[in-house]
């Protein structure tokens, strides 16, 4: 199994990924201090990607070419998500959760997890948060959309997120069906560009997709995200020889 469809294998099945994990005997990770982001790439050879990799995510999405690129058509359904405190960020997993076409290719939504502060900057300067839908095709491609959050009035959806995620490591059930797609924003300008996992083993098997525009979430709730993870953004990476798109 090559790369892609083997990280494909572990975004689609969370216990699997646990298990590998344990039986990998995968160092600890964090975003700060002595198992922080600048020490990923040294904690373990699996993670060498994170230190020595040129397509790295994430970017300052800057000084990008205007392109004539495949649209995203965005087929999400809604459900009453599991919502997991995996002890680096709030994640709700999807089963049958819809899909993302690129083209000819069609991507099944897997997940979608949350950061703080948005691990996508502009000029440097990163929003409050950032949410990010993770897909996968079913020859093992990746494909990511994410989508900027700033504080601004209640949204209902993330709320509802905010008031069932675990305190502690664990998973609890939505109370209500949340509809994926209100987290889209309302302008449909975006950037793509070839990149990594933000987190460890950082391999480079993901096309990007972020939202030039923000969404409004609650002040409330950023804070309530924050209470259990204070930081959870890599720093940014350098774009090296990539190309930097941004769609018509």
């Amino acid at each position: 199994m090559d790369r892609r469809k083997f990280i494909a294998s572990l975004i689609a099945c969370p216990v699997c990924a646990s298990t590998a994990r344990a039986e990998g005997a995968a160092p600890h990770w964090e975003y700060e201090g002595e198992h922080g982001a600048t020490k990923w790439g040294d904690m373990d050879s699996k993670f060498k990607a994170c230190a020595v990799g040129a397509e790295q995510s994430p970017i300052d999405l800057t000084a990008a070419i205007r392109a004539n690129v495949d649209r995203l058509a965005i087929n999400w359904k809604p459900q009453a998500y599991d919502i997991v405190n995996n002890g680096h960020t709030i994640q709700a997993n999807v089963k049958d959760g819809g899909s993302l076409t690129i083209g000819k290719t069609a991507y099944e939504l897997k997940q979608f997890h949350f950061h703080t502060p948005s691990e996508h900057a502009f000029g440097g300067k990163r929003t409050a948060m950032e949410v990010h839908f993770v897909h996968a095709a079913a020859d093992g491609r990746l494909a990511v959309v994410g989508v900027l959050m700033a504080a601004g009035k209640t949204h209902k959806g993330f709320a509802s997120i905010m008031q069932a995620a675990p305190k502690k490591e664990g998973e609890a059930k939505l109370k209500a069906t949340l509809d994926p797609r209100s987290f889209l924003p309302k302008g449909r300008d975006f950037y793509r560009y070839e990149g990594s996992l933000t987190t460890p083993p950082c391999s480079e098997v993901v096309d990007w997709n972020v939202f030039g525009t923000t969404i409004d979430v609650g002040t409330a709730d950023i804070d309530a995200f924050k209470a259990l993870f204070p930081m959870n953004a890599r720093p940014l990476q350098a774009l090296n020889r990539r190309f930097l798109l941004k769609g018509l």
